[in-house]
């Protein structure tokens, strides 16, 4: 199976990838085109999400006892990790709208964001030109009040990369992306490609996301958490890695774009994790940054 559509895949991959090196603007406006949808999304369904996220603090009872455990450095211990409310609260939802709002395929892969379907439609194919679908990657990560900063944490298998495929069978290969801060700088290991060929011929360019829920801390007379209410939504679009790295070259254009994440350097670097700042997102395009007051 590793290699019954590698001839197929490798030269419509080659194709793909030159059609958009060369069309940028095309792979910018799907981008554009998936947040839109997003933001509808929330719109949508902002009642019911300001619900269920407050609900697992009404349910305290039921877990007070088998807290979820602290994670991160030196936690306080004044506040409850709320990652898995997030992913459950967003996540099924979002399934539900891109079922409902397009064709979906839940193709398999054995690693990537904590969401992630491809979507096709008519209204892609206008975008696309070539294709009319794309692989649509989201990562929630719920932060509280302490750590809500203008970034978002990516692992490697959370954004896409150069994606050279020289040799038929040698498969994709991302050259190392410059994570660079003011003092240190590292090589993220970037492991997405900018785009997929399915085993039936569905070119799909790769678009990344990150939801950040923040919500805030609610305490009584005594200072003791009392809730953990969804106070605001950021929505951020990291940029393909054709648009990364090659055409317009963001990371080269915005230095600091990716800076270093809080992984010790002696973790195996194929894990080593970067920050992605929101602020010179927000350079590249106003749009690629948004946020939602409750």
């Amino acid at each position: 199976m590793f290699t019954e559509y590698l001839t197929e895949q490798y030269n419509a991959y080659k194709t793909a990838y030159q059609y958009y090196e060369q069309r940028p603007q095309s792979l910018i406006e799907i981008e554009k085109f998936v947040m839109r949808e997003l933001l509808h999304f929330a719109d949508l369904n902002m009642p019911e999400i300001i619900r269920d996220y407050n609900e697992a603090s009404y349910l305290y009872p039921f877990w007070k006892n088998y807290p979820p455990l602290d994670r991160g450095r030196d936690p306080r211990g004044d506040q409850y990790p709320w990652i898995e409310v997030g992913e459950q609260v967003f996540g099924n939802k979002l399934s539900r709208y891109f079922a409902n709002n397009f064709h979906v395929k839940d193709s398999g892969l054995p690693s990537g964001t904590d969401d992630r379907c491809i979507i096709s439609s008519e209204r892609i194919k206008q975008i696309l030109g070539i294709t009319d679908s794309v692989w649509v990657f989201i990562d929630i990560k719920s932060a509280g009040p302490r750590d809500d900063f203008n970034h978002a944490v990516m692992s490697p298998y959370q954004v896409s990369g150069s994606g050279s495929w020289d040799q038929m069978d040698d498969g994709v290969f991302n050259a190392p992306i410059e994570a660079k801060g003011v003092r240190a700088s590292h090589n993220f290991l970037c492991s997405l490609p900018p785009i997929y060929i399915l085993s039936d011929g569905t070119i799909a360019p790769l678009v990344t996301f990150a939801i950040k829920p923040v919500y805030s801390m609610l305490t009584n007379e005594t200072g003791e958490n009392i809730g953990q209410p969804l106070n605001k939504i950021k929505i951020a679009c990291i940029p393909n890695g054709i648009l990364l790295t090659k055409n317009p070259n963001y990371n080269a254009e915005y230095p600091g774009l990716f800076y270093p994440g809080k992984d010790d350097k002696g973790k195996d670097l194929r894990k080593i994790r970067a920050r992605v700042s929101f602020d010179l997102l927000q350079k590249i395009a106003s749009w690629r940054v948004a946020n939602i007051n409750i």
